[in-house]
C-alpha cells in the first residue's frame, strides 16, 4: 500500500468541472487527489512572428503554481525560472497534438494552468484538464461562426508514473515524488498513441522491463482519465 491508501496500479479520484470561470472560452476545475489545477482556454486575434506567413494558428501555454499551493509560500515575483518555462512547453506540445492549427489561422489559443493546490502531478493534470478547456473554446469559435468546425484531430491526456522503493508506481503523489529513483510523464491519445514521454534517472538507471511495466501503468491510468474526459465532454468530443 502507498502513502495515500492506494495500490501501486491504482491512479487519485478525477474530478472535472466544466466552465469554473465565466470569461475564458474554456474553463475547467481539475482535482486529482489533492492536486486542484484550475485550467482556461482564450483565444487572441494574432499569432506569435514564426506562424505570420504560415496560414496557421498557434496553441500555447502558460503555467504557474499560486503561492499558496504548497505547504510554505512561494513568490510569484521576478523571472519565470526554467523548470516553469519547461512545463509551458510541455504542456503546449501535448495540447497542439490535439488540434489542426490551420483551421483557425490568424487566432491563437492560450491555456492557462494555474495550480490552486499541488500534490504531485502539476503538469500532467494541467494538459488533462487543459484539453477539455480547449475542447469548449473550439466549440465556442465554431458557435460564434469564426471557424466552420472544431478543428480537433486527437484526444490526449497525461500521468506521471515512476519507481519508488523499488516499485513501478501510477500517478504520483507529492511524497512519492520527492523520493522516486525515476520518474516518468506520459501523454498518449485516448487511440493509445504516444504523443511524448519524459523519463530520468533520479538515482541508478532503470531497466527496460521497469520502463516497459511503468508505460503498461501509464497506458491503463490514461485510459481512466480518457474516461474522465469523455464523461465531462459528452457529445462534445467529436473526432
Amino acid at each position: 500500500m502507498r502513502t495515500d491508501g492506494r495500490m501501486p496500479d491504482e491512479i487519485r479520484p478525477v474530478t472535472i468541472q466544466r466552465d469554473y470561470t465565466c470569461y475564458a472560452a474554456g474553463s475547467v476545475l481539475i482535482q486529482t487527489g489533492k492536486t486542484k489545477i484550475i485550467c482556461t482556454a482564450m483565444i487572441q486575434d494574432g499569432v506569435p512572428p514564426h506562424c505570420v506567413d504560415s496560414n496557421m494558428g498557434w496553441l500555447t501555454a502558460e503555467y504557474c503554481m499560486l503561492p499558496s499551493a504548497n505547504p510554505e509560500r512561494r513568490s510569484l515575483q521576478g523571472r519565470v525560472g526554467g523548470r516553469t518555462l519547461e512545463i509551458q512547453r510541455f504542456i503546449g506540445r501535448a495540447l497542439r497534438a490535439a488540434v489542426d492549427l490551420y483551421r483557425f489561422r490568424g487566432r491563437t489559443i492560450w491555456i492557462d494552468c494555474n495550480v490552486i493546490q499541488a500534490d504531485g502531478g502539476t503538469r500532467t493534470a494541467s494538459i488533462t484538464g487543459g484539453f477539455v478547456a480547449l475542447v469548449d473554446a473550439l466549440w465556442k469559435m465554431k458557435n460564434e461562426g469564426t471557424i466552420e468546425c472544431v478543428p480537433l484531430v486527437r484526444a490526449v491526456a497525461a500521468i506521471s508514473v515512476g519507481i519508488v522503493d523499488g516499485r513501478p508506481m501510477v500517478d504520483l503523489c507529492a511524497d512519492e515524488d520527492r523520493s522516486a529513483s525515476v520518474d516518468m510523464n506520459v501523454v498518449m491519445t485516448h487511440r493509445g498513441a504516444f504523443v511524448e514521454i519524459q523519463g530520468t534517472a533520479e538515482g541508478e538507471p532503470f531497466e527496460r522491463s521497469e520502463h516497459d511495466q511503468m508505460i503498461r501503468l501509464a497506458e491503463a491510468g490514461i485510459q481512466q482519465l480518457a474516461n474522465a474526459q469523455a464523461e465531462a465532454l459528452g457529445d462534445r468530443l467529436v473526432l
